[in-house]
């Protein structure tokens, strides 16, 4: 390498070979397409049963945005994708 008064270097770096190199199919660090399950459809009058507020009823649904569900001591509007939600 070529070197100056002050210690800087004259040659650039060569370029990285990384990029070119294919990835190995048994490589743990290669990107996975993400698997969106699909958000369960509830209709009216379903029997659900909840983590938090127990056994109700669909009353209302919104298409793929949320349900209406009566539990009894109240009304909750639950929101997709219905993680606690599950139909009886």
């Amino acid at each position: 390498m070529a070197y100056l008064a002050g210690g800087r270097i004259l040659v650039s770096m060569k370029q990285s070979r990384a990029a070119v190199r294919r990835p190995l199919p048994s490589s743990p660090f290669q990107r996975r397409p993400v698997v969106i399950p699909p958000i369960e459809q509830f209709a009216l009058h379903d029997r659900v049963t909840h983590d938090t507020y127990g056994l109700g009823t669909v009353i209302g649904v919104e298409d793929n945005i949320a349900v209406l569900v009566d539990f009894g001591t109240r009304e909750q509007r639950i929101t997709a994708p219905y993680d606690k939600l599950f139909k009886l």
